[in-house]
């Protein structure tokens, strides 16, 4: 399916930019794809999830990396800790549950913990793109899932 049967053109043309704009000021292309895909593997968006495997092994993202992001809290020393850093973060932000005790409208929210862990590995401007590149692929995610876009579509 093309991507203009997907989405609007205008929104796709601007979705790409932010997609774009946030990896290009993150600075760090692997990190960037391995974001990307803990997102979509929550999101479970195969169209996605496809695409950046591809995207991360162009960008030198090892195999190991590849085959426990499912379970990286779990992988030892397999992701350093700013890698960790981003990871727990990319969660927190694709769920926004926080394990708040908050209830009603507005009660996720990502933990002080993960945040505070992010920003002693991110400079504010690098940080800033990292949650823009969360957002973005999470916007990305949940058009695809909801369209139903299967995966293989995907041509650079």
């Amino acid at each position: 399916m093309p991507r203009t049967a997907v989405l609007d053109r205008a929104v796709a043309q601007s979705l790409s930019a932010l997609s774009a704009a946030a990896k290009k000021g993150l600075g760090d292309p692997a990190l960037a794809e391995l974001v990307m895909v803990r997102a979509s593997q929550v999101n479970h968006c195969a169209f996605c999830l496809d695409m950046h495997l591809r995207l991360a092994r162009e960008q030198g993202v090892g195999e190991k990396q590849l085959d426990l992001l499912s379970a990286w809290e779990e992988a030892g020393d397999v992701y350093d800790e700013r890698e960790r850093a981003a990871l727990a973060l990319t969660e927190a932000v694709t769920v926004l549950t926080g394990g708040s005790s908050r209830t009603g409208p507005g009660a996720g929210f990502v933990p002080d913990e993960v945040f505070r862990r992010a920003e002693r590995h991110f400079a504010p401007v690098r940080l800033a793109h990292l949650i823009a590149l969360i957002t973005a692929i999470n916007n990305w995610n949940r058009v695809m899932v909801s369209r139903r876009v299967p995966p293989g579509g995907y041509t650079p």
